[in-house]
């Protein structure tokens, strides 16, 4: 199913052939430098087939984004709930991960502007959140560029005291 479309891309369900590459971006060490660790393929397989199943159960979750001219897989971005203990928590989450052939193009934010304009046909979602380790300045810069507001740092509760992805910066939609 295709979700939305933006100028250059299509957000949709994903497909058989999304496996290798999606597990390719989740192994790449440069694409997983602000998460904890690189996933293997078999906890990637699973990352996609979770992400579809809320796809499939909630009408919207973590998106497969392909590239119009060339189908090509680059990626996912969506919405997601964040169940982590924190003041802001639950919440609905806005995030993105592109494979690094896609980075510097523009993408994550055209897709994730296209995830925020699609949200806004959903009434169950009130506000939208998006966080990252503070470190991840390419992430934070793509939060600025689709108009998000910073509204705090904060510790991630999920890592350990010393982890250099602990310290997170907090923006709101």
């Amino acid at each position: 199913m295709i979700y939305f479309e933006t100028e250059r891309l299509i957000a949709r369900d994903y497909l058989e052939r999304d496996y290798l590459p999606f597990s390719q971006m989740n192994a790449d060490e440069e694409v997983m430098k602000y998460f904890p660790a690189r996933l293997t393929q078999v906890e990637s397989n699973a990352l996609l087939d979770r992400n579809q199943k809320e796809l499939t159960s909630l009408g919207y979750g973590l998106f497969a984004i392909e590239v119009k001219s060339t189908n090509e897989f680059i990626g996912f971005t969506g919405l997601h709930e964040a169940t982590f203990e924190a003041e802001f928590t639950p919440c609905i989450e806005i995030g993105w991960r592109l494979k690094r052939s896609a980075w510097n193009q523009g993408f994550a934010t055209e897709a994730a502007l296209g995830v925020l304009a699609f949200a806004k046909g959903i009434t169950a979602i009130n506000e939208i959140y998006s966080f990252t380790a503070t470190c991840n300045k390419p992430s934070e810069k793509v939060m600025r560029k689709i108009h998000l507001t910073k509204i705090a740092d904060f510790e991630h509760p999920a890592l350990i005291n010393g982890n250099p992805l602990k310290p997170h910066v907090l923006y709101k939609a």
